[in-house]
């Protein structure tokens, strides 16, 4: 496929404004939800949907839409994509409170094929050698969405009320819709021979929908509603599986998953997004509880993680086109095991400097392994499944962020042995270690899958 180099440029990013956008659709709201539920006077478990409405639906339909945009067309699928997002988004913000929520499950869809189409895109537009490069570029800008989220919904709000964090999005995403019109190469001509899975499509979206309700409903608390939700995601999953077994074109093909050399990657990145969220979930209890700090200066080392991601994103990718993107992926869980040791080992008593240097490590870790991982799973994807397999890694990562929040956070709170506000900073340090301590675990298994992949994708070579 041919594509000038002005036309690669726009191309990128017409690309990162895609991710852009869709993280900036969840942490945006976020920092709204206080004034939502004033606004329309809601409860505050009403008023969490506005952000589960759009979680769910990414998570739920990243697979299913990026395996339809290798039947249909990647580029089609893409521009409509942003093109619901726009929609979405202004209707959100000119909706009553069911109307918002409908809004933002809309808005949850375009995200899901900003975000999947956007990384299958890569390999039509930037070289072969600059993959790694492209792939850096594109998970700084999500660190960016995140980051920029917060401060920027509290600016808005400040100004404009709470409509105006969604009424944003709209003009942005039109500017991004022409980009890519102009920019993004022509789709190949569509093969017919293959029909949408639409069973396995929705089994799916079902299963996974009733398992990140599971990991989010409760506010920390597995109750018998958490039960139900988690049993009726193993039957999904269940069920799941023979459809796609028995299908003629099955929306995932069973021995994909069995493949390590796909498998590996994909459990690293979900073992790897579940430990990134258990920091943003303990961080701010430790450094308020255990190390005293004020909410500005809690705010501002948290903010440190974030900046070392968009900072580290680029030559964490050229270092993966440089060195191999097997090796800058083990080199980047080796450095966040190596970070999640020394956090739960350190005391307290080193202070901030003793929280923030691990850290730093770790975050640099998960910039190598992101930018790397992202890289080995999608380069050798033909064309009619590069959709699909970028689906799976997003949805591997939603996986791991849900599944952090709900298990890790489970975990402090055991360790602490109370309620977290009335713990003493003792306890909390505590709390947090053991947190740091199940992290390197995980990461310790995330090796192990990476390198059993590895294994796999060297065996031919070998046997040849």
């Amino acid at each position: 496929m041919n594509i000038t180099h002005s036309s690669q440029r726009g191309a990128l990013a017409c690309l990162s404004l895609c991710v852009l956008l869709s993280s900036l659709g969840t942490s945006i709201a976020n920092v709204a939800l206080p004034e939502l539920a004033r606004a329309f006077g809601v409860s505050f478990q009403q008023v969490q949907w506005v952000v589960l409405a759009y979680l769910l639906a990414v998570t739920s339909l990243i697979v299913g839409v990026g395996r339809l945009g290798d039947l249909i067309g990647k580029r089609r699928l893409l521009l409509a994509g942003i093109l619901l997002f726009s929609l979405a988004s202004l209707a959100a913000g000119l909706a009553s409170f069911r109307g918002l929520l409908a809004a933002r499950a809309l808005q949850g869809l375009g995200a899901a094929a900003m975000l999947a189409l956007a990384m299958a895109f890569v390999a039509d537009v930037a070289p072969k050698a600059q993959t790694g490069r492209a792939m850096g570029w594109l998970g700084s800008m999500s660190a960016v969405g995140t980051a920029l989220g917060p401060s920027l919904g509290g600016a808005l709000i400040a100004a404009w009320g709470w409509p105006a964090i969604f009424l944003f999005n709209a003009p942005l995403g039109a500017a991004v819709f022409l980009l890519a019109r102009r920019s993004l190469p022509a789709d190949a001509p569509a093969e017919r021979a293959s029909r949408f899975d639409c069973a396995g499509a929705l089994l799916l979206a079902l299963t996974l929908s009733a398992y990140a309700l599971a990991m989010t409903l409760g506010r920390g608390r597995f109750g018998p509603q958490n039960l139900a939700w988690l049993l009726a995601a193993a039957v999904g999953v269940s069920a799941f599986l023979r459809v796609e077994a028995r299908g003629a074109a099955p929306l995932v093909r069973i021995d994909m998953l069995r493949d390590p050399a796909l498998g590996g990657p994909l459990i690293a990145a979900a073992l790897v997004a579940t430990v990134m969220m258990g920091t943003l979930v303990v961080g701010p209890f430790h450094l308020s509880r255990a190390l005293g700090l004020d909410a500005m200066g809690a705010g501002l080392a948290m903010s440190m993680g974030p900046a070392i991601s968009m900072l580290a994103g680029v030559p964490a990718g050229r270092l993966a086109d440089r060195f191999g993107a097997d090796r800058v992926s083990l080199a980047g869980l080796a450095a966040m095991l190596a970070g999640a040791a020394l956090l739960a080992a350190l005391p307290a008593s080193l202070g901030i400097a003793g929280y923030l240097a691990p850290l730093a490590a770790l975050t640099v870790g998960y910039a190598l392994f992101q930018a790397a991982n992202n890289t080995l799973v999608m380069a050798g994807q033909p064309a009619d499944r590069r959709g699909l397999v970028s689906g799976l890694l997003n949805l591997a990562r939603n996986l791991g962020l849900v599944t952090g929040a709900a298990a890790l956070g489970a975990v402090f709170a055991a360790a602490a042995g109370g309620p977290i506000a009335d713990a003493r900073p003792e306890a909390v340090s505590w709390a947090t270690r053991a947190v740091f301590a199940v992290s390197a675990l995980l990461m310790a298994a995330a090796i192990l899958a990476l390198r059993r992949g590895r294994r796999a994708r060297l065996a031919p070579a070998r046997a040849a």
